[in-house]
């Protein structure tokens, strides 16, 4: 049985909204890992949940990366 495609769109629901980021979030972290695996690639993930949060990816030891964001830039999305 397939999936239907799911229609791209703001999930309105706050509740729904977070529980589908942290599943998406792991599912591209974990194929990330999957990939750099398989492939021998050297990955570098960042990503920023919509309460400012980060979580990041290194697949490798010496790929550092330094990001700043002022408060400023995270207070005017909100």
């Amino acid at each position: 049985m397939a999936r239907g495609k799911v229609q791209l769109r703001r999930i309105e629901n706050p509740v729904h909204r977070q529980v589908t980021f942290c599943k998406r979030r792991a599912g591209l972290l974990r194929k990330a890992r999957e990939l750099s695996v398989l492939c021998d690639a050297h990955i570098g993930i960042i990503i920023f949940s919509a309460h400012g949060k980060l979580y990041d990816l290194a697949t490798t030891g010496y790929i550092v990366v330094v990001v700043t964001v002022p408060c400023m830039l995270c207070s005017a999305d909100r």
